[in-house]
């Protein structure tokens, strides 16, 4: 077979892929086990959210929005409010804006948990999973509390929040944030000392400072190749303001790196917790918001579990927005799961794409074809899957 023809042997994964239960194509060019290119072919759960905002008034959308992403719905709805509150020139009440950063953080140690056992799985490491998935369930039971829903909490309004902190809620807060404390410094000694887990993750998938900066990534997948990108810190909103956040940053910019700053970052969120509930503000969840909004345009930057999350909103007087445009931290990172794939073992690319914590449904946009040719051998992700595990046995 000639270099030529092994350049052109492309093993196409998906687009189903029971791991990361939403579908997303991957074609991989390999000589022998070790990866020579790579592409992604997304679109598969485009729902036309954005165009869905363009029939529905502003409340309307704004839950419509929390629908981008199951995973960290709050944060969509932060982002899209406070876009819209700054073309109404409307400000929020400060005990509202601290609630919003509280639900953010909870929603946030939620998706870190979260993803700590969906990459452990990847693994191989099951026991890993299930102990972050239960231990999760303390989270997510301290959202429902607080807002009575366990996904899609619907806590923000245009104007302010709809659900309070009381007292009770306080006290079973303080109680769950000390249990979660206690078990992540046990993930962090999992992570940073496992010697089959080191396996996987030490000098796997390394970018420096340069190559992120190169390619745009950015959340916890940027700080951990020592980019101090964070849009609480460069550019504060809601009670970030009153509370900054203290960056958490690794620089061997592997996949160990990026499990350190997730699980690191919980830390950071019990911090953050526990000053804005020691430091709650008095006063209304609401202020008066206009039904129809002058013309104007304005951006909305929050950050998301996973990085920017970046919101365009162009309003035409009515109540209804013009247009609203989103952009997911996936997008800007997907780009580098391709470009570290390149010269890595064909059984990492399950680790690779883990680490950025994808997520297919708030990242469909369109869809891009690649020509067809060469060989190709069909794979389902858990077979991909397998296969990794199997190679570092």
């Amino acid at each position: 077979m000639t270099s030529n023809q092994l350049e052109n042997f492309r093993i196409p994964i998906g687009p189903q892929h029971p791991a990361l239960k939403e579908p997303g194509h991957f074609e991989f060019a390999v000589d022998g086990e070790t990866v020579t290119d790579a592409s992604v072919r997304l679109g598969y759960v485009h729902r036309g959210i954005e165009k869905g905002t363009e029939g529905r008034n502003y409340v309307q959308s704004m839950y419509l929005l929390e629908r981008v992403c199951g995973i960290c719905s709050h944060v969509h709805a932060t982002a899209f409010a406070l876009g819209v509150e700054r073309l109404a020139k409307v400000e929020a009440p400060p005990r509202a804006q601290a609630i919003r950063v509280l639900v953010g953080e909870l929603e946030r140690i939620h998706s870190h948990m979260l993803w700590l056992g969906v990459a452990a799985h990847e693994a191989g490491f099951d026991l890993l999973f299930m102990y972050s998935w239960r231990d999760r369930e303390t989270v997510m039971n301290l959202l429902e509390n607080i807002t009575g829903n366990r996904v899609n909490y619907s806590a923000n309004l245009l104007g302010g929040v709809k659900c309070d902190i009381t007292d009770q809620h306080e006290q079973e807060i303080r109680t769950g944030i000390d249990f979660l404390e206690e078990r992540t410094a046990y993930y962090l000694d999992v992570v940073s000392n496992d010697a089959m887990f080191l396996r996987r993750t030490r000098g796997i998938g390394v970018m420096s400072p340069e190559a992120a900066e190169q390619l745009g990534v950015v959340g916890p997948t940027a700080r951990a190749s020592g980019v101090a990108r964070d849009v609480r810190v460069d550019a504060p909103y809601a009670a970030y303001v009153d509370h900054p956040v203290n960056i958490v940053t690794e620089t061997a910019g592997d996949l160990e790196a990026r499990f350190k700053v997730r699980i690191k970052e919980l830390f950071e969120s019990y911090r953050l917790i526990r000053a804005i509930l020691d430091n709650m503000p008095e006063g209304d969840l609401t202020t008066r918001m206009p039904r129809r909004v002058k013309p104007g345009e304005t951006i909305s930057r929050v950050e998301a579990p996973r990085g920017e999350l970046f919101y365009y909103i162009k309003s035409n007087g009515t109540d209804t927005a013009d247009r609203v445009k989103v952009r997911t931290p996936t997008l800007p990172n997907m780009g580098s799961v391709l470009a570290l794939a390149v010269g890595h073992q064909f059984a990492d690319m399950p680790m690779l794409l883990a680490g950025i914590d994808p997520c297919f449904s708030c990242n469909d946009r369109m869809v891009s074809i690649n020509a067809p040719g060469g060989d190709t051998q069909q794979w389902t992700w858990e077979q991909l899957r397998q296969y990794g595990i199997e190679y570092y046995r």
